[in-house]
C-alpha cells in the first residue's frame, strides 16, 4: 500500500492510498517463550511447503502449507503404545476465532470502475479500494498479502483457531475496504490483522504497524489495538530480519484516521505494511517464500502473545 506524503513516495492516484495522521511511539513488549508453540519453531525453521497463488508468476514450490506440514513429531518421545491424541481443548487456540485481510486483490487493476467507487470509510469518502504496489519486477503487493496470510491461516488453524479470511484467492476483485471491515466484525473474532506491503521512497526500508484513532466504531477496542500493535512489533523484531521502518511512523509504529479497515473496526486489529516493496533489499524479503513463512510465524507468535495474557 502505498502512502501519499511520503519523501519519495509515488504521486496519489485513483489506485494508490497514503497517510496523514500524526506519529507515535509504542513500546515494544517481550515476546514469552511459552506463547509459541511448535508451529511457530517450524514456521520459523522454514518447514513445511509454499502457498500457491492462482495468478501471476509463481516461485518454485509456492503450495500451500497444511497445518500437517508445519507441525513434525519427535522421534525421541515415541512410544510402542499409541498415545491418546490430543483434543482440540489442549490446542491454544482452541475455540477462538481470528480475522485475517489479506490487503487488495490480484485483479483489482482488472475493473477500475469498481475500485474507485467511492465508499464511506467512518470519518470521510475513499476508493472502495485499490490495486496496492508491487516490486521493481513486478512481484505484487497483493500476492505477497495473499501468500502470508494462507501461511498464517494454515498455522492458526494447526494450533485449533478457527479464521475468516476477507478473500479466499488472489485472482478476484474486492471486496471494498468497508466492507472487509463488516466481514472480519461480523465473524467472532477476538482479534484480526490486515496484512499489506507499502510502495515508499526507493532509499526507504522496513516495516510500520498501522494503529486506529478512536473515531466512534472503534472507540472500544482502540486499546487493545495498541497492545497488539505492540505485540506486533515485538514479533517481527524477534523473529525476522525486517527493520521498523525508517522513513514512516515513529518506532515502526503510525496512528491512522483514514482506512475504513481501523476505522470501522470493532474487534483488535492492525495493519501491518511489511515492507517497501520499492526497495531493492525489502523486496528480496518480501519476494521470498521463506522470509514470507517467517513473517507469519512472527504473526502467529503476536496473537499467541495478545490472546494469552
Amino acid at each position: 500500500m502505498s502512502h501519499r506524503g511520503v519523501p519519495g513516495g509515488r504521486p496519489p492516484g485513483p489506485t494508490q492510498r497514503s497517510p496523514r495522521s500524526s506519529r507515535r511511539a509504542s513500546r515494544g513488549r517481550l515476546l514469552s517463550a511459552a506463547a509459541c508453540p511448535a508451529v511457530l519453531a517450524c514456521l520459523l525453521a522454514a518447514c513445511g511447503s509454499q502457498p500457491t497463488t492462482t495468478s501471476g508468476t509463481k516461485s518454485a514450490g509456492d503450495t500451500v502449507a497444511s497445518p500437517a506440514a508445519l507441525r513434525s513429531s519427535d522421534p525421541a518421545t515415541a512410544s510402542p503404545a499409541p498415545s491418546p491424541k490430543p483434543t482440540a481443548a489442549a490446542k491454544p487456540l482452541a475455540g477462538i476465532t481470528v480475522g485475517i485481510d489479506p490487503g487488495h486483490n490480484g485483479l483489482n487493476g482488472t475493473d477500475p470502475g469498481f475500485i474507485n467507487h467511492i465508499i464511506w470509510n467512518g470519518r470521510e469518502n475513499e476508493t472502495c479500494d485499490t490495486t496496492g504496489t508491487q516490486t521493481a519486477g513486478g512481484y505484487t503487493e497483493a500476492r505477497y498479502n495473499f501468500n502470508v496470510a494462507r501461511y498464517l491461516r494454515a498455522a492458526l488453524r494447526a494450533d485449533g483457531a478457527h479464521v475468516v479470511m476477507t478473500r479466499p484467492n488472489n485472482d478476484g476483485v474486492g471486496p471494498c475496504v468497508d466492507r472487509r471491515a463488516q466481514i472480519l466484525n461480523h465473524s467472532g473474532a477476538r482479534v484480526a490483522i490486515d496484512i499489506h506491503a507499502d510502495g515508499g521512497p526507493a532509499w526507504g526500508r522496513g516495516f510500520t504497524v498501522l494503529e486506529p484513532v478512536a473515531d466512534g466504531p472503534n472507540d472500544q477496542v482502540i486499546g487493545t489495538s495498541e497492545q497488539f500493535g505492540a505485540d506486533v512489533r515485538s514479533a517481527l523484531l524477534a523473529h525476522t530480519s525486517m527493520p521498523e521502518s525508517d522513513y514512516y511512523g515513529s518506532h515502526g509504529i503510525q496512528f491512522r484516521n483514514d482506512l475504513a479497515g481501523l476505522n470501522l473496526t470493532t474487534v483488535p486489529k492492525v495493519l501491518i505494511e511489511s515492507g517497501n516493496m520499492v526497495n531493492a533489499t525489502d523486496a528480496a524479503l518480501l519476494t521470498s517464500p521463506r522470509f514470507q513463512r517467517q513473517f507469519a510465524a512472527a504473526l502467529l507468535a503476536a496473537i499467541l502473545q495478545f490472546l494469552h495474557k
